[in-house]
């Protein structure tokens, strides 16, 4: 009997012994609601290497996936009439120079025969003139072989910017146009590309934070753009995430979107207590510790600490004592 007296007694006592840190303040927060879309890898500048020559591309030195530089070879193009070209200006040339020799030999000869009084002064202008006009057709071959040089620089293919290349749609051997594309090259950094349903339009904002699931992890974004134009139905936003991975572009990424914010009711997770299926919460009530029976609901982050969601059975201003979080 005693025995029994004084356990009554300590069970009387014991929630008189609660520390303040043992319980906790229900009161209202104000929680996100997240919509869960799926975004895309994208790069933020696609830009085509471009052949600006046409011809046989005979060496092409990426394939998709490969990283470059600025200015980095790609491939070449060969337009064998170029050579053909070349050839017959470097024809030109020697003959012009023979015929300039010629000429200025002619010049000189007049020059003597005109202090001799032998010729005219009109036929040693006729002289002057052939030697100019040789000398303007040299130069005129010269700058056309100019021309053509510059046009067998232009068969390599250069990369436009630093990047990844993402598509390669001609493969070597392949005959190219001015201006096709040798190589798709992705760059100047990834970020995650957005489709929203447009009755959520109103409650996106630029510099929000969004929450990205990627290889099992949640990471954070910034929600970097969004476009004005509604394309079927959806708003088209950007978000930036810092070092996203680029290994696999257009790859298809779960992202959540804060579209609204509701007050609930919220305890720490260690102060749940499950029996036989179902939930219950030690409550301070009277002066004592009762069990109360709540419908808990969605777990959250809450400043670092894990709470869920109380739906039913808890009210503002109730103590929930905090069992071993």
């Amino acid at each position: 009997m005693r025995l029994i007296a004084l356990v009554a007694v300590v069970l009387a006592v014991l929630p008189g012994l609660l520390t303040a840190q043992d319980r906790y303040t229900v009161e209202p927060v104000s929680l996100t609601e997240w919509k869960a879309v799926y975004g895309r890898i994208e790069a933020r500048d696609q830009v085509p290497a471009r052949a600006r020559l046409g011809g046989t591309l005979t060496r092409l030195d990426v394939t998709e996936g490969d990283r470059v530089s600025t200015g980095e070879n790609l491939g070449r193009i060969q337009d064998d009439k170029l050579e053909f070209r070349l050839s017959a200006l470097d024809a030109r040339t020697e003959a012009l120079e023979s015929q300039l020799r010629n000429a200025e030999a002619e010049l000189a000869r007049g020059e003597t025969l005109l202090e001799r009084g032998v010729t005219t002064a009109q036929r040693l202008d006729a002289l002057r003139t052939d030697v100019n006009v040789l000398r303007n057709e040299l130069d005129g071959v010269e700058a056309e072989r100019r021309v053509v040089e510059q046009q067998v620089t232009e068969g390599t293919v250069l990369a436009p910017l630093e990047g990844r290349v993402l598509d390669v749609p001609v493969t070597e051997g392949a005959v190219v146009m001015p201006g096709e594309v040798v190589a798709l090259i992705g760059g100047n950094g990834f970020f995650l590309r957005i489709a929203v349903p447009e009755r959520h339009a109103s409650l996106l904002v630029e510099g929000d934070s969004i929450q990205i699931e990627e290889r099992g992890a949640t990471r954070t974004g910034t929600l970097a753009r969004i476009y004005p134009q509604i394309e079927n139905g959806r708003v088209v936003a950007d978000v930036e995430v810092p070092n996203l991975s680029d290994d696999f572009v257009n790859k298809r990424v779960l992202v959540r979107l804060p579209v609204s914010n509701r007050e609930a009711l919220v305890v720490p997770e260690g102060a749940l207590i499950t029996r036989s299926g179902l939930d219950y919460l030690e409550v301070v009530e009277g002066g004592e510790t009762i069990l109360r029976s709540v419908l808990p609901g969605q777990r959250h982050r809450i400043e670092g600490r894990r709470m869920v969601e109380i739906v039913t059975g808890l009210k503002t201003g109730d103590k929930v004592v905090i069992g071993d979080e």
